[in-house]
C-alpha cells in the first residue's frame, strides 16, 4: 500500500455525524484522527473511536486506535476502563496493523503515564 500524506481537518459535529452515517471507508479512516486532534469535547471524541474500533475493516479499527491516542495527546485524558480492553484486543487480533496500534499504545502510555502491553515496549 502507497502511503499519501492527506492533511487531517477539523470537523463540525454535523460533518462527524454525515460521515458516521455514510460509513464509507475512507472517510472512517480519517475521522477518528480529525477528532482525537480537533474535537473540544474528549468523552465525545473517544466515544467515537470506541465505536469506529468496533468496525469490521482493520484500518478503520487501527485508525481508531490511533484516534485514542491523539485524544492521550490533546486532552491528555480517557477512560481507561472503557479503552483499556479495546486497545489490547485490537493488539491481539489486529496483525494487520499492529505496527500503527503499537504507536498508539507507546504515546498513550507516554501522555497518560499508563503502562499497556509492557512486554511489547521492553
Amino acid at each position: 500500500m502507497k502511503r499519501v500524506y492527506k492533511h487531517i481537518e477539523a470537523l463540525s459535529d454535523e460533518e462527524i455525524k454525515d460521515k458516521l452515517k455514510r460509513n464509507e471507508l475512507e472517510e472512517l479512516i480519517y475521522l477518528p484522527l480529525s477528532v482525537g486532534l480537533y474535537h473540544h469535547n474528549w468523552k465525545v471524541a473517544q466515544d467515537i473511536c470506541l465505536n469506529l474500533a468496533q468496525h469490521n475493516n482493520a484500518r478503520v479499527r487501527a485508525s481508531a486506535i490511533f484516534g485514542l491516542a491523539h485524544i492521550s495527546r490533546t486532552k491528555g485524558q480517557l477512560d481507561k476502563r472503557l479503552v483499556k480492553p479495546i486497545i489490547l484486543r485490537e493488539l491481539r487480533e489486529n496483525k494487520e496493523h499492529k505496527g500503527t496500534i503499537l504507536d498508539a499504545i507507546g504515546d498513550i502510555n507516554l501522555f497518560l503515564k499508563w503502562d499497556l502491553a509492557r512486554k511489547h515496549f521492553l
